[in-house]
């Protein structure tokens, strides 16, 4: 591997670093906010208690919001590392045998499948909260 593609890896690795702390911070303070107890009607103590449930229930939102977008992130990463080793793969061996073509469409849709994968998990992380 030469300089450049060890390069271009780096840079690649720390932009997605960067882009999930980001994220992560985003998710952290947004959510924070996100319910505030209105307390005229209610009295001091329902009112603390309200407020550390909905305290909680932010909590448990934001860890959910975060692993739905990793699940997915990084099974799109993932695919994305399968395509890229597979599609090669098979446009090599369809370059020398034309009729394989359909065989290495069905290794890189296989490939694929690891997206869906990620997508149905990080809806059903979603669903329970």
């Amino acid at each position: 591997m030469n300089d450049a593609t060890k390069s271009l890896k780096l840079r690649i690795a720390q932009s997605l670093i960067m882009l999930f702390t980001v994220m992560v911070i985003v998710l952290t303070f947004s959510t924070s906010n996100a319910f505030s107890s209105s307390g005229d009607e209610l009295t001091a103590d329902k009112a603390l208690i309200n407020h550390e449930l909905e305290k909680s229930k932010i909590e448990e939102m934001k860890f959910a919001l975060i692993a739905a977008a990793a699940a997915f992130g990084l099974g799109a990463i993932g695919a994305g590392i399968a395509i890229s080793h597979v599609g090669a793969a098979a446009m090599g061996a369809v370059a020398e045998k034309p009729q394989l073509a359909g065989q290495a469409l069905i290794f890189v849709a296989l490939a694929e499948g690891i997206v869906v994968f990620g997508f149905i998990t990080a809806l059903m992380i979603i669903g329970k909260v």
